[in-house]
């Protein structure tokens, strides 16, 4: 799965989604992702990593921790 594919899902369950590359921040903080909304009720993701991969493995993460998987 790639981040388009995960951010199709994400708004087929009623979330919005940012995904964002910043040049003017740090290496080590340049990609982030936000999720809210949708099938994660009160539940809120904010992540800002090193990577674009780093955010999509954050993201299945955060989802697996709740019981929700885009792979079913």
């Amino acid at each position: 799965m790639d981040i388009v594919e995960l951010m199709e899902w994400l708004a087929e369950q009623g979330c919005s989604v940012v995904f964002k590359a910043d040049g003017e921040r740090t290496r080590e903080h340049r990609w982030m992702v936000i999720v809210s909304g949708g099938v994660l009720g009160e539940s809120f993701l904010r992540r800002d990593l090193a990577s674009a991969d780093a955010c999509l493995e954050a993201t299945l993460s955060h989802l697996e921790s709740r019981g929700m998987s885009p792979f079913t």
